[in-house]
């Protein structure tokens, strides 16, 4: 896989591994060969994602993760899984984009009594499963995509994000 990793916030460490171990869990979980894929990682801080979240999603704050796909990939019917991204000509997938900010994603592990890596990990997993078109804006569609964002963790050995 080739992970293009830009650290903007010098409190990201380690991010690479982590960041590389939940995008295959992702990729193996949709049947993707890896070695195609390609996807693209900013780590910064709140004030670098409200400018990114103001100007792509007209929400002037901070967020944890934004995700911009290369392909539109749409679930269409409400519940269903996307359809799989294909190949350009070179026979590479690029997958597309991702942000995650480290202040609100260690405000939000420690609220949630989580370790940042769990977290992290869950929202990078989050990220890439956007990248490949799931989507959470119907309840149908919110479901499955927490459904499998249950069972990638729960293979890795993390525990449910969305049990209480």
């Amino acid at each position: 896989m080739n992970l293009e990793l830009t650290i903007e916030d010098a409190r990201w460490q380690d991010l690479e591994s982590l960041a590389m171990r939940a995008i295959q869990a992702v990729l193996d979980y949709c049947d993707l060969d890896a070695d195609l894929c390609e996807v693209s990682l900013l780590a910064c801080d709140d004030a670098r994602i409200a400018v990114l979240n103001s100007e792509f999603r007209q929400k002037p704050t901070p967020t944890n993760v934004l995700s911009w796909p290369a392909e539109d990939l749409a679930v269409g019917e409400a519940g269903l899984r996307p359809t799989p991204p294909t190949p350009d000509f070179t026979g590479e997938i690029a997958l597309g984009d991702i942000a995650i900010s480290f202040d609100t994603c260690a405000r939000e592990a420690s609220e949630a009594g989580k370790t940042m890596d769990d977290h992290v990990t869950h929202l990078i997993i989050h990220g890439v499963l956007h990248l490949l078109g799931y989507d959470h804006i119907r309840d149908r569609d919110a479901t499955l995509m927490e459904g499998v964002e249950v069972e990638i963790l729960g293979k890795m050995g993390i525990d449910d994000p969305y049990s209480v």
